[in-house]
């Protein structure tokens, strides 16, 4: 799947990606409710891989964070 036109910002060591409204990228529709694709969501674990892909490791259960 190739996800286009979003936007991503850096702070720091920290980024983020930011779609076309709030939570589009963590799975969120227009109208808050679950879409069936996401890029991330709240509690994911990631690692980076040498050739630069973000390999899911995990979730961390307590996302509140």
């Amino acid at each position: 799947m190739m996800w286009l036109d979003y936007a991503i910002h850096k702070a720091g060591d920290n980024f983020k990606v930011e779609g076309d409204w709030p939570g589009e990228v963590m799975g969120k529709d227009k109208d808050g409710t679950d879409k069936e694709n996401w890029i991330y969501k709240p509690g994911d674990i990631y690692r980076v891989a040498e050739d630069g892909w973000l390999v899911k490791i995990g979730e961390d259960k307590d996302d509140t964070k």
